[in-house]
């Protein structure tokens, strides 16, 4: 299931992908972005925003870090299977996100970053299909 995707290039695009979101969420935390673009315009102060902005930095490198090692950009001893479940959370985790992307109040949300999760969450699917780290 999903061979259609090759590995390299899965590990490519993810790797891609979550540098540009990086850099967007680096750009919210440093307000060149304002944050009152991002979660509906929920958060009520600088400290909300740059507390969830952590978060999701934080996020955002460690999937860099497993994908990397998955794909042996970074050549890291670190068990197969452990690898896989930190894949299969973000499998879970990128679904979810598209799902409330989709019914997000916000246009932004819905057509900017639903399509943003949906080919990571199936990118990231690619790589925990993928029974060992290449």
């Amino acid at each position: 299931m999903l061979k259609f995707i090759s590995f390299k290039f899965a590990v490519t695009a993810m790797l891609v992908i979550l540098t540009l979101v990086s850099l967007f969420h680096a750009f919210i935390l440093t307000e060149i972005i304002p944050f009152s673009f991002v979660c509906e315009g929920e958060f009520q102060t600088v400290h909300q925003m740059r507390s969830v902005e952590t978060d999701s930095l934080l996020i955002n490198v460690l999937m860099m870090l497993v994908i990397a090692i998955k794909g042996k950009v970074l050549k890291l001893k670190t068990p197969v299977k452990l690898i896989n479940i930190f894949l299969w959370v973000f499998v879970i985790y990128l679904t979810l996100n598209t799902i409330g992307d989709l019914v997000a109040k916000t246009c932004t949300e819905t057509i900017l970053f639903s399509p943003i999760t949906l080919v990571s969450a199936i990118l990231c699917l690619r790589l925990a299909l993928e029974s060992k780290n290449k």
